[in-house]
């Protein structure tokens, strides 16, 4: 367990990374599954993106250029991104019906938008984070 000092700092520094984004145009980086930060960001309606990745996953590798790329836009400023491992989060992959890697669930707040698993066209994950805003 974090020393209360330890965990300062550290959301000290998540913060400072997420305004040095923020002023840079960018939406935060992804940041693993965190059910209350999840709720939060569905609560103040923001949009969101649930990734569910794998290492040896091949798609995941293909999406994540094109989510970093868009992650840049402005359009997606305010984009929430959280990620489930594949081989370690089963509880959370039940929780949201996931079945496979590479799948992007987006929601608008507390809606789920759309989803889709196995894609790698960026003009098709573009209009499926296009649905969160």
């Amino acid at each position: 367990m974090l020393s209360r000092r330890a965990a300062l700092v550290f959301t000290a520094a998540s913060l400072l990374a997420c305004h040095q984004r923020a002023l840079a145009g960018a939406a935060p980086d992804p940041v693993p599954f965190d059910e209350a930060a999840f709720t939060a960001a569905q609560k103040a309606g923001k949009p969101i993106l649930v990734e569910v990745t794998a290492p040896w996953c091949p798609a995941c590798k293909a999406q994540a250029p094109i989510l970093t790329k868009l992650r840049q836009d402005p359009r997606f400023l305010e984009l929430r991104t959280f990620t489930i491992d594949f081989d370690t989060g089963k509880a959370l992959m039940q929780k949201f019906g996931v079945r496979l890697q590479s799948t992007l669930i987006c929601f608008k707040g507390a809606v789920e938008t759309g989803r889709g698993t196995g894609e790698t066209q960026p003009e098709w994950i573009e209009a499926l984070l296009e649905k969160t805003l």
